[in-house]
This record gives structure tokens, C-alpha cells and sequence, in this order.
């Protein structure tokens, strides 16, 4: 059976392309094929050497492709590649670029019958502006597919994943689970905060990454 997942952060650097990149070594090892999307990527660079030399990618492109099993094309992977490490909707902007939305999901769509699983990656947190109408709480409504939260464990962690938590229900989306990654290696009441975190939040606990430690799945 076909499965894609959505992965959506609280906010940016919180450690979705980590996560991301692990769920996909998580179904790799279960015999599924694999592969990662990215459909906007910022503060990308001309590749020097590899399948992708001359072309834009960054680090969390590459990531996520080697992560995964299936050799999908760089236009369906990450269709949106910009240079300055900005917002996705300034730096189209900047480079004379309207993203499209639904060529994104004309792109996931090709990918769905490549793989037996993608994993979509998100840009920033689930408000992050695509263009100057939408956003990609936008791009997850026409995607339809189940979200893992990626919640990034710091102060003021509580109050972004329960506001993302309640946008993403309020747009009748399904959220298949999240994830805690301590991002700061000195959160103070760490546990503690986890603890609200899932006494609080109704889908289930996916896994809890200490800094810098492996996340592990049971999907």
C-alpha cells in the first residue's frame, strides 16, 4: 500500500530534514521504497561534484536523496531551488519566481507512482508564506496527507506546537503523530515540557530525540 506523510515544523530549524531523513531510512529498512521531497528549498548552492553537479541543491535535498531509495529526478524532488538562505516567497521574489502550488503537487504526484512511500518535507513552520496568496498550510490541504509534527524542544516549544496543532485540525487535516527533538542540548525541564506536550496533544508521540541522538519510528 502506497503512504506519504507530510513532515511540518513549529518553526524553522527544529530539525524536520533530520526527522524526515529518518523516516525515510525507517521504511528503506522494511523493504519499502523510499523517497523524499523538498519542494522548496532556500540557500542552495551550484553542486561541484555528484549526480547533481552543476545544478542548485542544498544540504537538506542531498539529505533527504540519500536517505531514500529511488533515484527520482531533481524537478520532482525539489522543484522550487533558491540561492539566498531566506523566506521561499522573498527569495522567488528575488529571483523573478512565482512558486506554483500545483505544480508542486503535479510533481508529488509523479513521485507517488515511483515510490511506495514519500515523505514530504516543509519549509520553516506550517505558515510559511509560498507565494503571495498562499501559504503551505495551502500546499497541505491540496497534498491531503497525513502530517508529523515536528515539534522543536526549547523554551516556548508548548505554545508553537499547540497553535500548529489546531491550525492544522482547523483545515481538516489528519495528524498522524509528531515528533520531540531537543534542539537545545540545555532546555531546562525538559521532561516536563514533554510531558504537557503529550498530555496535550490527542495524536501520538512518534518518537523523542534527545540532542543530537536517533529518532526511531513504529510506523
Amino acid at each position: 500500500m502506497q503512504q506519504s506523510y507530510f513532515v511540518v515544523g513549529t518553526d524553522t530549524n527544529v530539525g524536520k530534514t533530520y526527522v524526515a531523513s529518518a523516516l525515510l531510512r525507517h521504511f528503506v529498512s522494511k523493504g519499502e521504497n523510499a523517497v523524499g521531497m523538498k519542494p522548496v528549498a532556500s540557500g542552495c548552492e551550484v553542486s561541484e561534484y555528484g549526480i547533481w553537479q552543476g545544478q542548485m541543491v542544498n544540504d537538506d535535498v542531498v539529505a533527504l536523496y540519500e536517505a531514500g531509495s529511488v533515484a527520482a529526478p531533481l524537478e520532482l524532488i525539489n522543484p522550487y531551488h533558491f540561492a539566498p538562505a531566506i523566506a521561499p516567497h522573498i527569495a522567488a521574489e528575488k529571483a523573478g519566481v512565482e512558486i506554483d502550488v500545483d505544480l508542486i503537487v503535479r510533481a508529488y504526484h509523479v513521485l507517488v507512482e515511483m515510490a511506495d512511500v514519500v515523505v514530504v518535507e516543509g519549509a520553516g513552520g506550517f505558515f510559511v508564506p509560498m507565494n503571495d496568496q498562499q501559504t503551505l498550510a495551502d500546499l497541505a490541504v491540496k497534498l491531503k496527507l497525513p502530517i508529523i509534527l515536528v515539534v522543536g524542544m526549547r523554551l516556548g516549544c508548548i505554545n508553537h506546537a499547540l497553535l500548529t496543532v489546531e491550525a492544522i485540525k482547523a483545515r481538516g487535516l489528519k495528524l498522524a503523530g509528531w515528533v520531540a527533538n531537543q534542539v537545545d542540548p540545555d532546555m531546562s525541564m525538559f521532561e516536563e515540557n514533554l510531558a504537557s506536550l503529550q498530555q496535550r496533544i490527542e495524536a501520538p508521540c512518534l518518537s523523542v530525540v534527545p540532542w543530537q541522538g536517533e529518532a526511531g519510528f513504529s510506523l
